[in-house]
């Protein structure tokens, strides 16, 4: 019972989906029709990413460039703009979990070599603004998170027509970014002039520590060969076996990191949504729901069980599926749990000696509620 308990905190998403997936059975038996539900393309690539992400990860390339980028800053608001930005255009590439799990430990390193009264004004702002940073520069790209990554591959949409309908969103969350930055910064009144502590010397932020080096290149190409399947030119197998195939060659410890209830949660939704389909009294009610209100509707979802269940529970009832990008990209700010990436940034933060759960919360509630605010703006003043 304990581990039971155990594992529902852990992984509450995975075991909320599967407990609905169960409870939907009975009412629709398992048959045939069950293997039309499980988009098959979406887990294949969502394992590949998460493999590659993990594998590059692992060898300190990420830590190194990050590191690097920071090393040249000589205010703590200079370190804090060049870890933001980190954040926004790395989880173009490798997710917002992944960047997040990357950036945030370094940012507790680099924060905390300057004086306390810095660490104390900055430490929470810098890591809320990477996640929000995180969580908004991922839905740049159809591979920069989970949702993307399932709407985009369900849709017709062509990469260019997806890059023109999120580019307006990207480019005000990067200026809002950046303005939060400086007013922060006046608002604290410090900036350390002289050499950055935490720039200075990059190898004890374990920023010179970039370890199998060929592996580098290998997961690039295996990236590269995801992107064709991404844009359609390959079907997924070919990326789904090459990179299972070398990571079990070469590189099994990845293996272990990739976030299976991740995996799990996307396949029971799968289920439980595609037996909701096939009863036709939950199918209207949530058709009437949906219909004309895609975005308000995944932003609200998304408050409540994040952004990547809602993406796969509203797609089965819409056919607008680049509403539904729209909405679920801005549905992961608001609460703790619109994104689940924004968890990662929470567990790792409040372990903190001197970091207040109550104070993180606060200042992430009210940084992601101004954010949300201005965009859903934008998406009122040219929808």
């Amino acid at each position: 019972m304990q581990k039971l308990i155990a594992f529902i905190r852990k992984d509450t998403v995975l075991s909320v989906a599967a407990v609905l997936a169960v409870l939907s059975m009975p009412v629709i038996p398992p048959d045939r029709a069950y293997i039309g539900y499980i988009d098959f393309r979406t887990l294949g690539l969502l394992f590949c990413l998460m493999t590659i992400s993990s594998g590059v990860r692992r060898t300190g390339f990420f830590t190194y460039l990050a590191g690097r980028m920071t090393a040249g800053s000589r205010s703590v608001s200079g370190t804090v703009t060049m870890l933001v930005l980190v954040s926004f255009f790395l989880s173009m590439l490798i997710t917002n979990d992944v960047a997040l799990i990357t950036l945030v430990p370094l940012t507790i390193l680099c924060i905390g070599k300057f004086a306390p009264e810095v660490r104390r004004g900055w430490l929470i702002p810098a890591v809320v603004l990477e996640t929000v940073a995180a969580n908004l520069g991922s839905m740049a790209t159809p591979v920069g998170n989970p949702q993307n990554l399932y709407l985009y591959g369900i849709s017709d949409m062509p990469l260019p027509r997806f890059f023109l309908l999120i580019l307006p969103y990207t480019l005000l969350s990067l200026l809002l970014l950046l303005i939060w930055i400086r007013v922060r910064g006046r608002r604290v009144g410090i900036a350390v002039s002289g050499q950055n502590p935490a720039g200075s010397d990059a190898s004890e932020t374990g920023a010179d520590e970039v370890k199998d080096r060929h592996k580098i290149g290998a997961y690039m190409i295996l990236f590269i060969l995801c992107l064709t399947t991404v844009v359609r030119l390959l079907p997924w197998p070919v990326p789904f076996a090459a990179v299972l195939l070398y990571a079990l060659a070469a590189d099994r410890e990845t293996l272990r990191e990739v976030d299976y209830a991740l995996l799990g949660t996307f396949l029971a939704l799968f289920i439980f949504i595609g037996n909701l389909g096939r009863i036709p009294a939950f199918r209207d009610a949530l058709l009437r729901i949906v219909e004309g209100h895609e975005v308000f509707t995944a932003i609200a979802a998304s408050q409540f069980m994040s952004n990547v269940p809602a993406a796969i529970l509203l797609s089965g009832f819409t056919d607008r599926i680049d509403s539904l990008i729209i909405g679920t990209n801005l549905g992961g700010l608001g609460t703790l749990i619109a994104s689940m990436a924004s968890l990662i940034s929470f567990k790792i933060i409040t372990r903190e000696p001197g970091v207040e759960k109550g104070r993180y919360l606060a200042y992430f509630t009210l940084t992601n509620l101004v954010f949300l605010a201005v965009l859903v703006l934008l998406h009122v003043l040219i929808r």
